[in-house]
């Protein structure tokens, strides 16, 4: 997974406001108590998209993704915002780092490309790389989300550059959403580059991340609606998840 996908995925995400959600995780940060300046790790980052904004606001920032070829495009944006960033190759169910964090993050949709297992394990790695008093901060797309609006639908976009078919099927038994995406990018010579790409997005409810956090020693989470501080609902299309390791 994201091997040639790394090369177009920003182009495909370009219209997402980052700074707009690294202003969000600082929100969140700061109603937790956290002070501005300490040490933070992001799993599944990308190509950095939110670890550079989140640097540049005072953060000391790790960024760990499993895709060397995604950590080589965060790099070199990181080097073009005139920001030092560690970025380590490494799954995010295996993190070990250099020093305990005061908060960790898995956005955008990372915990989603974790079954139940995987999720579990990746809960007690992120307890045991924070200090005490630390955060775990994440979002997620919701049960309803990859159920009800993805499921079993196929998208398709168009654009100057590029073009996209989205075949989602949903499997009630995995509780899963299978992914496969055909996308055409233009290159220079005006002829098209076809990058196919398959992933597998879990669905995981309120009941089941309570538990897993609760078994890993994490206090009682708080889920949040899309992008504010209200209360999460059912209905939402997006959670942010945050939970204290005492």
């Amino acid at each position: 997974m994201y091997t040639a996908f790394a090369q177009v995925y920003d182009l495909l995400m370009a219209d997402i406001d980052y700074q707009s959600w690294a202003d969000h995780y600082i929100r969140l940060l700061r109603m937790c108590g956290q002070s501005i300046g300490e040490h933070c790790a992001e799993c599944a980052c990308g190509t950095g998209n939110l670890t550079i904004p989140l640097q540049l606001k005072g953060l000391k920032m790790t960024g760990i993704d499993l895709s060397g070829e995604m950590l080589e495009i965060a790099m070199a944006k990181a080097r073009k915002a005139g920001v030092f960033i560690p970025f380590v190759l490494q799954n995010m169910c295996q993190i070990t780092l250099s020093a305990p964090q005061d908060a960790v993050f898995c956005t955008c949709d990372g915990v989603n490309y974790l079954d139940r297992d995987s999720l579990r394990i990746f809960f007690s790695q992120a307890f045991r790389q924070l200090k005490p008093g630390g955060k775990l901060i994440f979002d997620l797309s919701t049960p309803y989300k990859l159920k009800q609006i993805l499921g079993n639908s196929t998208l398709t976009r168009s654009e100057e550059h590029y073009a996209y078919i989205w075949e989602n099927h949903w499997t009630e038994k995995n509780s899963c959403v299978r992914m496969a995406l055909d996308i055409f990018v233009c290159n220079k010579q005006n002829t098209y580059t076809r990058v196919e790409e398959y992933q597998i997005q879990y669905a995981h409810d309120r009941e089941i991340i309570c538990q897993l956090l609760q078994l890993a020693g994490f206090q009682p989470p708080r889920f949040f609606h899309e992008m504010t501080l209200d209360p999460a609902a059912d209905t939402d299309s997006r959670w942010h998840v945050v939970t204290i390791k005492p």
